[in-house]
């Protein structure tokens, strides 16, 4: 494995991790105060959070990818 590859895949691993995190916790404040499991609810706060990470994530890499190849 490359350099590059190395990057990438702990790139999207990481992000991985940070929209689980971010997710469990804003899902948890629901499930405690407004929705339950398994409700259309909680489904819809893993897809949000999902698409704001990739947006994010997408938006990041250039600058991430730049630091650690050169």
């Amino acid at each position: 494995m490359n350099k590059t590859t190395v990057i990438g895949v702990s790139y999207v691993s990481a992000w991985i991790i940070i929209w689980g995190t971010i997710g469990s916790l804003i899902d948890f404040y629901f499930l405690q105060n407004t929705y339950l499991p398994g409700s259309l609810g909680q489904f819809l706060t893993f897809i949000i959070t999902a698409a704001i990470s990739s947006i994010a994530a997408i938006y990041m890499f250039p600058t991430i990818n730049k630091k650690f190849l050169s």
